[in-house]
């Protein structure tokens, strides 16, 4: 099986340590770092996942450097500061986006954090370029849509582009809606997770994407595709940090 996954990637960093003491200048925890675990994010972390279950996966993604790095107080896992730098990209060019070959991928993962590798118009050639093409996008919905097979959304995501879903009827086959802790909803249909000790939930969404991806590639129907990414997100949010399967 032989997937590509276009957009956004990052580095995520996670610094571990201890909170001893408030600070005399001000209310704030003093932070004693002690260790930190770097690994790749957003689109990379799509990867990293898909690899873990068995897929030949090629990345196209921003060169320059989108960095989080989080700090978390070890002993409860309580993140006390995210700091994020570089939080836009260039836009991918037009040569590197024509030589992308569709016909030789089974599927295609648009991973859109909207951070300016992809726009509208790049989602749109692709999907148009490509039966399979499933889209975790932070943009508004729009006409550029259409031609993606499906969009996965998270619970605000959803919210946000309620007015335009039910509006548009076409989208409606479309729209995979994750809930967290409460599973999937797609046409009207709860999925539903099964109760978990959450440990940290940072990436669990690529998990979902990849796993969905991987399920649909294998000729599985949509609601198994869901059942399984929900299985897969159940797993990585019991980890630390941002997991892979």
């Amino acid at each position: 099986m032989k997937i590509l996954v276009i957009g956004d990637s990052c580095t995520d960093e996670f610094v571990y340590g201890s909170t001893p003491r408030l600070s005399p200048e001000g209310p704030a925890p003093v932070f004693n770092p002690e260790y930190t675990n770097v690994n790749p994010g957003m689109a990379g972390n799509v990867k990293r996942n898909l690899e873990k279950l068995g897929a030949d996966v090629d990345l196209v993604t921003n060169l320059e450097v989108i960095k989080k790095t989080r700090y978390v107080e070890k002993a409860s896992n309580t993140l006390l500061l995210r700091v994020d730098i570089q939080d836009q990209v260039p836009r991918i060019s037009k040569e590197q986006l024509e030589s992308i070959r569709p016909s030789q991928y089974d599927s295609i993962i648009i991973s859109d954090y909207n951070k300016g590798f992809l726009t509208e118009d790049d989602i749109d050639y692709i999907s148009k370029n490509h039966s399979n093409v499933v889209c975790d996008t932070k943009k508004k919905l729009g006409k550029w849509c259409k031609s993606l097979k499906y969009i996965k959304l998270n619970r605000i995501e959803y919210a946000t582009n309620l007015d335009f879903i039910n509006m548009n009827s076409w989208i409606k086959d479309k729209v995979v809606t994750t809930l967290d802790k409460d599973g999937c909803m797609y046409r009207g249909i709860l999925f539903k997770s099964h109760k978990v000790d959450i440990i940290d939930i940072s990436g669990a969404g690529d998990t979902f994407t990849a796993a969905f991806t991987y399920s649909l590639s294998n000729g599985n129907s949509v609601e198994d595709a869901i059942l399984f990414a929900n299985s897969s997100a159940e797993k990585v949010v019991q980890k630390r940090g941002v997991s892979v399967l």
